[in-house]
Formats: C-alpha cells, sequence, structure tokens
C-alpha cells in the first residue's frame, strides 16, 4: 500500500489541481499537491528501509498493459534498492520544491496549473523509475519529456519561453528515437522487454551478433549504443546538450526539478538499470565513459564565462551528469547513482538559492549587476555557499564522498579511457570549484553593482521559502556521510543485492578499495578543487579585474566559451536552417504551387475566370438575349439537320 501511495499519490493531486483549479484556487492547490507529495514522501522513507536496508523486493501488479500475441507488458511497480533509492530521492527533493514554490509563484496568476504540472512531472519520473519493462519505462520517460515541455513554456506569452520549450522537446526527441531503436533491438534479441527475464538472458547473448549492412555486429553493443543515445538526449550529453541551458526560461522552481531529482537523471539510471546489458558490451562503456568525461569539461568551460546566475547552475549539471556517466562508463553504477543522489540535494539547493536571489534583486539574474549584497540576504547567501562546497568535493559535505569515489574509480578502472576520464574529472573539478566560487564572489561579494533603487528593496524571502533552502542544505551537508558506506563502502553489496550487477572483472569500486592509489592521488580532487576556490577570490576578490583583463588578452578563446563552443550556431547552419529552407519549399512549391495550384486552388481560380468572361455577356438588354437565343435555336436546328443521314444539306 505505502509503495503504490508513494508513486500515484503526487498523481492524485495532479489532477485535483488541473481539473479543479479553478474551483478550490490558488491556495487550495498549493494544499492539495503539496499534501500529496509530501505524503508519498512519507511513504517512500519506510519503503526506502524496508526495500534496501532489509533486502524486500517487492513487484505491484497494477494493470495489464500491452499484450498481442508474445508480447506482454504488464504495467507493475517494480521495488529494488535502485528504484526504492530513486522514489525516496525524486519524492523529497520534489516535495521541497513544492513546497518553494507556493512562495516563489504567489504573484502568477496560474497557479493552480503550475502546481499541477510540478505534481504530473514528479508522478511520470516516478513511473519510470518503478517501471519493470522497457515499455513501461518508455511511457514514463516520454511523460517527463511533455511535462517538461509544459514547464519550461509555462510562461507561454514570452517568444523565448515558447522557443526554449520547442528547443527541448525536438532534441529530446532525437533521443528518444535511439531509445526506442535500442527498445526493438533488445525485443528482437530477448524475446520479451521485462527486464528480469532479459537481464537472465543477457550472457546466454554475450557473443550474439547481428547483420546490418553486410557487416556482422555485436548485439548487444549496438543495443546498448542505441539505449545511450536516449540517455544521451534526457541526460543532456554532448551533442544533445543544447536543450539544457535554454530550459532556464521557465520558473525556477522548474529549473530545479528539471536539474536536479527529475528528467536530466533518467539518462543515468537508465544505464544503471541495464547494467546487466551494459556489463556484456565493453565498447559500448567505452563510448559511455567518454561522452561523459568529455560533456564535463566542455560544461565546465562554459559554466566558467557565463553571467546569468542559471545558465551557470545549469552548465554545472550538464558536467555533473557527465561525472555519472564516467561512473557508469567504468562499471562503478553504485557511485553513479550515489552521486545522482547527493547532487539532486545540493543542485536543487543552488537552484532553489538562485532563485531567492532573483527574487531579492527584483527578478535581475545577471551577476554582473549584483555584489555586495551578502549581508542584506545572509541565510540565503548561507545556503548558498552550503550548496557550493558541496558541488566543488570539500569535506566533509555530500558532494566529497560521491564524486571522489568516482574520480577513484575512473583512475582504477584498469583501461585507456578509464585514465581519459581520470584526467578530465580531475581537470573538471578544478574549473567546476572556480566556477561555482566565481558564482558566490560576485553575487554576495565586492562594491554594489544594482541601481540604487533595486539595492533600497533586496530583501530575505518569505520563511514559505527558506524552510525548503534549510531542509535541502542539511541533505547537502549529511546524505554524502550518511550514506557513504552503504552505496560505495565495504556495505554496498548487501545494500544493492541484485540492482545492480556488476562483473568481477570489471568492478572499479572493488579495486579502489583494494588498491590503495597514492597520496597525491588520492587527495588530487581535493587538492585541485582548493585551488579552484583560490584562483576565484584572487581573481574576483583580491584584484577584481584580472578577469576582464585576461578576456581581453584571449578575445577569441573568451568568445568561443561564451557562444558554448558554437554549437548552436553549428546546428542551425547544418540543421535549422536547411530545415527551413526545406520546409519553405515543400511548403510554397509542393504544397502551394503545385498541390493546391493544381488542385482545388488551381480549379477554383479556373471556374472564376470562366465565370467572369461569361459574365461580361450578362449585358441585362432584353435585345441581347433574344439574339443570344435565336443564334443559339440556329446552331441546334443546324446540327440536327446536318446529323441527320440521306439529308441533303
Amino acid at each position: 500500500m505505502l509503495m503504490a501511495a508513494s508513486v500515484f499519490l503526487p498523481l492524485l493531486g495532479a489532477i485535483i489541481a488541473g481539473f479543479f483549479g479553478r474551483l478550490i484556487g490558488d491556495r487550495g492547490a498549493q494544499i492539495v499537491t503539496c499534501t500529496c507529495i509530501g505524503l508519498a514522501a512519507i511513504c517512500s522513507i519506510p519503503t526506502f528501509a524496508d526495500v534496501a536496508l532489509h533486502g524486500n523486493h517487492h513487484l505491484v501488479h497494477v494493470m495489464t498493459f500491452l499484450s498481442s500475441g508474445t508480447f506482454e507488458a504488464a504495467w507493475s511497480l517494480r521495488f529494488d534498492t535502485l528504484s526504492a533509492t530513486m522514489v525516496m530521492t525524486v519524492t523529497c527533493v520534489s516535495t521541497l520544491i513544492h513546497i518553494y514554490s507556493c512562495g516563489y509563484m504567489s504573484h502568477d496568476d496560474s497557479q493552480p496549473r503550475f502546481m499541477a504540472y510540478l505534481s504530473a512531472f514528479s508522478f511520470a519520473m516516478l513511473m519510470l523509475v518503478t517501471s519493470d519493462n522497457l515499455v513501461q519505462m518508455f511511457f514514463g520517460w516520454e511523460g517527463v519529456g511533455v511535462m517538461s515541455y509544459l514547464l519550461i513554456g509555462f510562461w507561454f506569452k514570452k517568444p523565448s519561453a515558447c522557443a526554449a520549450a520547442i528547443k527541448a522537446f525536438v532534441v529530446n526527441r532525437v533521443g528518444d528515437f535511439g531509445f526506442l531503436l535500442g527498445i526493438f533491438a533488445i525485443y528482437y534479441l530477448f524475446d520479451t522487454v521485462n527486464f528480469d527475464t532479459i537481464f537472465e538472458a543477457a550472457p546466454g547473448k554475450a557473443e550474439s551478433t547481428v547483420t546490418f549492412f553486410s557487416h556482422q555486429w555485436h548485439a548487444l553493443t549496438i543495443t546498448c549504443l542505441l539505449l545511450f543515445v536516449g540517455a544521451m538526449g534526457k541526460s543532456a550529453q554532448l551533442f544533445l546538450h543544447t536543450w539544457l541551458p535554454d530550459a532556464m526560461e521557465g520558473p525556477t522552481p522548474v529549473s530545479a526539478l528539471i536539474h536536479a531529482a527529475t528528467m536530466v537523471t533518467a539518462g543515468v539510471f537508465l544505464v544503471a538499470r541495464m547494467s546487466p546489458v551494459f556489463e556484456y558490451a565493453p565498447s559500448a562503456l567505452a563510448f559511455v565513459t567518454f561522452v561523459g568525461a568529455t560533456t564535463a569539461f566542455f560544461a565546465a568551460t562554459v559554466g566558467c564565462v557565463q553571467n546569468d546566475i542559471k545558465r551557470i547552475i545549469a552548465y554545472s549539471t550538464c558536467s555533473q551528469l557527465g561525472y555519472m556517466f564516467v561512473a557508469c562508463g567504468v562499471s562503478a553504477y553504485q557511485a553513479g547513482i550515489f552521486h545522482l543522489m547527493t547532487h539532486a540535494w545540493f543542485k536543487a539547493l543552488l537552484f532553489l538559492s538562485a532563485g531567492s536571489v532573483i527574487h531579492a534583486m527584483s527578478e535581475e539574474q545577471d551577476i554582473r549587476k549584483m555584489g555586495g549584497i551578502w549581508k542584506l540576504i545572509p541565510f540565503t547567501f548561507a545556503v548558498m555557499t552550503i550548496g557550493t562546497i558541496a558541488i566543488t568535493g570539500i569535506p566533509p559535505l555530500s558532494g566529497y564522498f560521491s564524486k571522489d569515489m568516482i574520480i577513484e574509480a575512473a583512475y582504477n578502472s584498469g583501461t585507456g579511457i578509464g585514465k581519459y576520464a581520470y584526467f578530465m574529472t580531475i581537470l573538471v573539478a578544478l574549473l567546476t570549484a572556480f566556477y561555482s566560487w566565481r558564482l558566490v564572489f560576485i553575487t554576495f561579494f565586492g562594491a554594489p553593482r544594482a541601481d540604487h533603487h533595486t539595492m533600497e528593496h533586496i530583501h530575505e524571502s518569505p520563511l514559505v521559502m527558506l524552510i525548503p533552502l534549510g531542509a535541502l542544505a542539511l541533505g547537502a551537508m549529511f546524505m554524502g556521510g550518511g550514506f557513504n558506506h552503504l552505496f560505495v563502502g565495504e556495505g554496498r553489496e548487501a545494500f544493492w543485492h541484485e540492482a545492480i550487477k556488476v562483473l568481477a572483472p570489471h568492478d572499479s569500486i572493488e579495486r579502489a578499495h583494494q588498491e590503495h592509489a597514492p597520496f597525491l592521488i588520492h587527495h588530487l580532487p581535493l587538492i585541485v578543487s582548493l585551488t579552484g576556490l583560490a584562483i576565484a577570490y584572487w581573481m574576483y576578490i583580491v584584484r577584481p579585474g584580472t578577469a576582464t583583463r585576461i578576456a581581453n588578452a584571449v578575445p577569441g578563446l573568451y568568445r568561443f566559451l561564451l557562444n558554448k563552443w558554437y554549437f548552436d550556431e553549428l546546428y542551425n547552419f547544418i540543421f535549422v536552417r536547411p530545415a527551413f529552407w526545406l520546409g519553405r519549399v515543400f511548403w510554397k512549391v509542393g504544397d502551394g504551387a503545385i498541390i493546391d495550384g493544381l488542385g482545388p486552388d488551381g480549379i477554383s481560380n479556373l471556374v472564376g475566370r470562366t465565370a467572369r468572361r461569361l459574365g461580361v455577356v450578362q449585358s441585362g438588354y432584353l435585345y441581347h438575349y433574344a439574339f443570344a437565343m435565336i443564334i443559339g435555336i440556329a446552331l441546334v436546328v443546324t446540327w440536327i439537320v446536318a446529323g441527320q443521314p440521306g439529308v441533303a444539306p
């Protein structure tokens, strides 16, 4: 009962707020949705204890989803350690975001709709993480995609919000097509989409091949690559990442929900869930590692020069997701999920703290127009600093434990791609510390850069926004140390049970525990994080003009990073402009000139022209009509007489 409640209560709240919002009003919609998601979070905690800590895995059958011949997909709630962890994380973080939204969106005129979207989004994510087969997962996958479209474009009167929503939807469809092909490949190989059957049969398919374009390909490698394409789109990895920063056009609670516990983490969950299959596709794992490490580096470099407070945090999300995929790529799935959980808390904290800053600064988001406000909003400053310490991996906060384990697992993976990932994650740790503390120093310290009117009205956020910030700060502080032993420590095997499968030769976490790395290697992540902090402090506090001088010294590099490696411009040139040109050709030539021109429009124009010409003879004079009748009778009589055989003309 508790398990079903933790999944379906958010749906109940979404239905009530969405369909009866006008009846119950803004306050009623807030109470209903917050209560439902809060009760779901409360139900998820004993469920997590029962499933993950006591090893009691459950499968709750809801209904038969699809059945056709030998194909059958049931709607069942799968509760093992992986799904129980995700349900607890999603519901707890989402509850705090719901409560925060009551204050942040208090002046919006569509609050019931917003709260309904939030709850429906949470339900779709819960449906995804509790799925027992790939078809159910795909419906949850598409559910979060649809709800993200609605939430990003919530302020639909803003053209930029509508464009961002469409962009997110279209880019995700590219990844989802790969995911769909991966599901087809799974069914082709295993004749089922049910996880348990797939996982049991995976060892027997380890050497299977498929013929494609007259070549033999390793079947599981192709399948896992297709599944990972779906993960790349949903988790905004390199080449399918362009939608993520534009998603900041939605309200700040939307940014926190999408970037913290839901949607973007779905790709990481997919790879971890399918670990029994990925373990037999080492080439696919190497590709996952490469993409994750490269994405982490790309996003970190871009984050160093951004000026929009939400976009900086958005690129940090993209970078941290890269860390998670590195962990999965080196078979440290447990570390990837551990970082997913800790990241949910400190990233939601950072986004909602940014929302509190924006609220205080009269909706200003440019950090260059802030400064000198830490004394005016001390609580927001304190919790945002906690989130920054956590994301930069400084002990004893959460990020230190999960990020450090990922870096150690990459080092101990024993592969060349693992060494590449180790080097990149160390470099990214330096960049993460730099841009994170840059954000704090520019926003809260230095001389005030806002106008006098804005500075006079800076104030701390209401209590309904500060309480969730405090709760998230506690999670960012203690979640890492509290769960380190269970997730990636000596107790991980008893904790994870069969939820994640790692082949012994690939177990980089085990090697990290057994093979003690040299002192420098072990402490290098902390050293580079402190170095990044020191560089940011020197550039923005000790010598405030240093960053400007560096940007002027290397303007090409600065513009390259500021324009996000020109991915948007490149895609616009390769895909968008040709697509618009082709669309205009089909519209003007194909549809307009050929189909309409020769079809209904052409026929109607011909009839119109004929009618206009015939209309000339309609003079209105009786003798004209009499003359025409006489001529007509004469022609008819002539035709009849001439057509009779044997009649002389």
